[in-house]
């Protein structure tokens, strides 16, 4: 805080134990004393024991998941290269086993809202 560097601490939620310490270094933080150039990043889980004083003086971001299949496909083929995509030996073989997996990762993303049904269910198909 002294030097105006960024620091950041993830998983906060798996410390519990430590989160009583986390408030009292935050709560002791002086806007005189800090550099304006300071940044406290913290990523953490949705968790009871998270301290409310932390989450009151800090600015809270959230990254959820596209909603929908297409644009979770279209969010995975954004993040990837074109480089990433143009394998030096067999680059159909790779387009069509990278199209597969975002197919599969984008399944997977929207089966997760439905919690334990969904694959857990046998449907009947007519």
């Amino acid at each position: 805080k002294n030097r105006g560097t960024w620091v950041l601490l993830q998983n906060c939620h798996l410390a519990t134990s430590w989160m009583d310490k986390l408030e009292q270094i935050v709560e002791n933080f002086s806007p005189e004393l800090i550099k304006k150039e300071f940044r406290l990043w913290l990523t953490s889980m949705p968790s009871p024991k998270f301290p409310v004083a932390v989450l009151q003086i800090g600015v809270k971001m959230t990254n959820e998941p596209p909603k929908g299949l297409r644009a979770n496909m279209t969010r995975s083929y954004y993040a990837m290269k074109e480089d990433d995509l143009n394998h030096p030996t067999m680059p159909v073989v790779f387009k069509q086993l990278m199209f597969a997996e975002c197919l599969f990762h984008g399944i997977i993303q929207e089966r997760r809202r439905f919690g334990s049904l969904g694959f857990n269910i046998p449907y009947e198909f007519n």
